[in-house]
């Protein structure tokens, strides 16, 4: 056997190791949340469906989940509109001065820990009337959702043929119109994978939406560590694999968006 051979099958078996392990937690937060008991305990003593039945059944829960949807999706859209609109404009700079003072204040977000940003923006948002209202919390994911839009985008219009775009300004079409009709069909599924991906980060986040929410606008990960606090129960493991398959289907959707957009590369 080569030695090349032998190092690929041991770099794919390391690989695979860690992969296990980066997602065998994952696979006890699903396994608990079918137990009967009243507490976490691993493996489960009995399964049965009684704390999902008990979720459904649950208004507070339901209701920091819609939260989480609709705060999900609110952050989506505003990140994905700065973050497609940022990009698209440091690309039309011919001398890339607005990429130099750009690049750097996108970045100054994730460079702060989220508490600095928690405590700054509930007294921001306290001062301006917003304070516990779901625009404050959408306001603060995106500040950590842009700048991931953002240099997605930027790697997707490194790869557009901007002769496109002369092409139509040459033939009469105004600033709108060339991107809706030249622009947006070639970079939709990097607008999609931009999306998704700040949904997943406003799903997800934590910090912030503990300072700014109410009872509500509490979100689901707020819920949680606020029942942790209380009783550890199987309802965190229910809740928790809700936002793993949320996580998961926003992932396939994205993965499905690329490689059709490269299988069409091909066939064209």
């Amino acid at each position: 056997m080569h030695r090349e051979t032998v190092e690929n099958r041991v770099f794919q078996a390391s690989y695979l190791a860690l992969l296990v392990f980066m997602l065998l937690p994952l696979f006890v937060v699903v396994v608990t949340s079918f137990s009967q008991a009243g507490r976490l305990a691993f493996p489960p003593e009995s399964y049965s469906l009684a704390w999902y039945g008990e979720f459904f059944e649950s208004t507070r829960w339901l209701r920091a989940f819609t939260n989480s949807i609709l705060i999900g999706v609110g952050t989506a859209l505003l990140a994905s509109f700065l973050g497609v609109t940022g990009a698209f404009g440091q690309e039309l700079d011919t001398d890339d001065s607005l990429g130099a003072i750009l690049q750097p204040l996108v970045l100054i977000p994730l460079l702060i820990p989220p508490v600095v940003l928690g405590i700054t923006l509930l007294m921001y948002f306290s001062e301006v009337g917003l304070r516990g209202s779901y625009a404050s919390i959408i306001l603060a994911h995106t500040l950590w959702a842009t700048p991931l839009v953002y240099f997605v985008m930027r790697s997707v219009f490194s790869r557009f043929d901007w002769q496109q775009l002369d092409a139509a300004h040459d033939l009469g079409a105004g600033p709108v119109r060339s991107f809706v009709h030249v622009v947006l069909p070639n970079v939709k599924h990097g607008i999609l994978v931009g999306a998704l991906l700040a949904f997943i980060i406003s799903l997800q986040e934590f910090v912030m939406a503990l300072f700014l929410s109410t009872p509500s606008t509490t979100t689901i990960p707020v819920l949680a560590w606020t029942q942790i606090r209380q009783a550890l129960d199987p309802m965190v493991s229910v809740v928790s694999t809700f936002l793993i398959l949320i996580s998961l289907g926003a992932i396939v959707i994205a993965a499905i968006a690329t490689n059709l957009k490269w299988l069409s590369k091909q066939l064209s």
